[in-house]
C-alpha cells in the first residue's frame, strides 16, 4: 500500500482513518489511535503511565493515579456555525462531570487564564468564521492528573504516532504529474506525491511519528501549547511563499493579472488576514506568560518546562515581528498596484484631454457663429437702424472674461504684493542695519588708534 494513501491528514481539513483495535487488550491499547464521534464531535482519549508510554481508554474524563495522568481532547467541527453549537456540542462531550462553567470557559472567545473549580484553564480563541483558516481556538483545563483540551479543527502534530512509521525515516520516491493514476514502478519503493512534498516543506518541525512521549503532566501542557505555536508558524510560511509567488507573477505579468488582482482585493483580503492572525498571536502573548506564572509555583510542575514556556513565549513574539514584516509586504504590493492603477487613470485622463484640445477651437467657432443675439438686452436689435448686436454681445463676453480672470488672479497677484512690500522692508531695515554697524566699526578703529580698548 503507497504511503501517499496514509499521508491525507496533511490536508488540514481531512480526517484521519481510524485504526483497527486489537482484540486482546480492549482498554488499553499500546500506540494505536481510537477515535469516537458524537455528532460532529471528535474524541480522543489517552492515559500516560509517565515512563515513557502511552494507552487509549474510555471517554470517562477520569483522572490518573499515582504517577499516571490522563489526556482527553475534543475537536469542534471547522464549519460555518455559531459559537451557542460549539457550546452545544462541548456538553454533550464533556458533562458531566464537568459543569457548565469549566464548559464555557473553555469555549468562550477571547484570552482567559485563570483557576475555575479548582483547575488551571487557559484558552487563546480568536473571534472569526469558524471555517477560516486564521481563525485558531485551543483551550485546556489542567490538574494533577488530567488534562483535557478543545480546539477548532485538527491541529497539526498533536498526537502521537507509533514509532517507526515517519516519513521522514526513509527516502521516498516523488510521484511526478506525468505519472498516470495507479502506476507503480517495481522495487522503486516508497510513493510520495508532490502535494504532500510541497505540505512538508512548509512545516517548521517534525510530523507526529517523532514527538516524545510526555512523562508527566507539565511535559504535556508544554507539547500542547507547542503544537499552537507550530501551527501558528505553518500559517505565516504559507503566508510568505504565496507572497513570494505573487511578486514574482507580478514582476512577469502584465496589465491583465495585475486588473484581476485589484478586481478580486486579494491582498486587501490577505491584510484582514494578517490583522486576524496578529489578534491570535496577540492573545497568546497576553495568556502564555500568566500560564507560566501560575505553573510555575505548582509542585508538579518542573523547572525546566518552564523554561521551555518561556522560550515558546519568545518563539511567539518572534513570530509576531514576522507577521508584521509580512504585513508591511503586503501594504507595499497595495500601493503600488494602486499607483499602477493611478497612473492607467491619468494616462486615459490624458488622451480625454486631449481629444477635448482638439475639439475645443471647433466648439467655440459653432458656438460663436451660431449664436442667436436677438432680444439680447444692450444689443439694439430690436432698433432697425442698429445692426450691431452681434459685436455688443461679443464685448461683453470679453469684459466678462477680463473680470472673471482678476478673480481668479487676486488671491496669486495679492501674495506677490505682500512678498514684495515684505522684501523692500527687509532691504530697509538691512540697510540701516548695516550702515549703523559700519559707524560702529568705524568709532571702534579710531579707539584702537589712540590706544587700547576699553573692556
Amino acid at each position: 500500500m503507497e504511503l501517499a494513501d496514509e499521508l491525507q491528514i496533511h490536508n488540514g481539513e481531512e480526517e484521519e482513518m481510524d485504526r483497527e483495535a486489537s482484540a486482546e487488550a480492549p482498554h488499553l491499547e499500546p500506540h494505536l489511535y481510537r477515535n469516537q464521534f458524537v455528532g460532529m464531535v471528535r474524541k480522543k482519549a489517552y492515559i500516560f503511565d509517565g515512563h515513557g508510554a502511552f494507552y487509549n481508554k474510555e471517554w470517562d474524563l477520569a483522572e490518573g493515579r499515582g504517577n499516571e495522568f490522563c489526556w482527553y481532547h475534543v475537536e469542534l467541527p471547522k464549519g460555518n456555525q455559531k459559537l451557542s453549537q460549539s457550546a452545544q456540542h462541548l456538553i454533550g462531550v464533556l458533562c458531566p462531570p464537568l459543569k457548565l462553567q469549566d464548559i464555557l470557559s473553555l469555549v468562550s472567545n477571547g484570552p482567559f487564564c485563570g483557576h475555575v473549580d479548582g483547575a488551571l484553564v487557559f484558552r487563546v480563541n480568536s473571534p472569526g468564521p469558524p471555517a477560516s483558516d486564521f481563525t485558531f481556538r485551543i483551550a485546556a483545563r489542567i490538574t494533577q492528573n488530567s488534562v483535557i483540551t478543545v480546539s477548532l479543527g485538527r491541529v497539526p502534530r498533536l498526537g502521537f504516532s507509533p514509532v517507526g512509521e515517519s516519513l521522514l525515516s526513509e527516502i521516498p520516491r516523488v510521484e511526478s504529474p506525468s505519472y498516470l493514476r495507479g502506476e507503480q514502478k517495481e522495487g522503486s519503493g516508497i510513493v510520495i506525491r508532490e502535494h504532500v512534498l510541497e505540505f512538508l516543506l512548509t512545516m517548521n518541525h517534525s510530523e507526529e511519528a517523532d514527538n516524545p512521549v510526555p512523562k508527566s503532566v507539565s511535559n504535556l501542557v508544554v507539547h500542547i501549547i507547542d503544537t499552537h505555536v507550530d501551527h501558528l508558524q505553518d500559517v505565516v510560511t504559507k503566508l510568505e511563499i504565496e507572497l513570494d509567488s505573487v511578486e514574482l507573477e507580478m514582476d512577469n505579468g502584465g496589465f491583465a493579472l495585475k486588473k484581476q488582482m485589484l478586481d478580486d482585493r486579494r491582498f486587501p483580503k490577505m491584510h484582514l488576514n494578517l490583522q486576524r492572525l496578529l489578534q491570535v498571536i496577540a492573545h497568546g502573548e497576553q495568556v502564555f506568560p500568566r500560564v507560566k506564572e501560575k505553573c510555575s509555583s505548582k509542585q508538579w510542575f518542573s523547572s525546566e518546562d518552564v523554561n521551555s514556556l518561556e522560550e515558546l513565549i519568545g518563539r511567539l513574539r518572534r513570530l509576531k515581528d514576522n507577521v508584521g514584516f509580512i504585513a508591511n509586504r503586503v501594504t507595499a504590493i497595495q500601493a503600488g498596484l494602486d499607483s499602477w492603477q493611478a497612473e492607467q487613470i491619468n494616462r486615459k485622463l490624458y488622451y480625454l484631454s486631449f481629444l477635448s484640445i482638439v475639439f475645443l477651437p471647433l466648439s467655440i467657432i459653432t458656438g460663436v457663429f451660431g449664436m442667436n443675439v436677438g432680444g439680447v438686452p444692450w444689443t439694439g436689435q430690436k432698433d432697425p437702424m442698429l445692426k450691431d448686436g452681434f459685436r455688443n454681445v461679443m464685448l461683453l463676453c470679453v469684459a466678462l472674461l477680463l473680470l472673471a480672470l482678476v478673480c481668479f488672479s487676486f488671491p496669486a497677484l495679492y501674495t506677490r504684493i505682500l512678498a514684495w512690500r515684505r522684501r523692500r522692508v527687509m532691504r530697509r531695515s538691512w540697510s540701516l542695519n548695516r550702515k549703523s554697524f559700519l559707524s560702529r566699526t568705524h568709532g571702534i578703529g579710531v579707539q584702537e588708534r589712540r590706544g587700547y580698548l576699553r573692556l
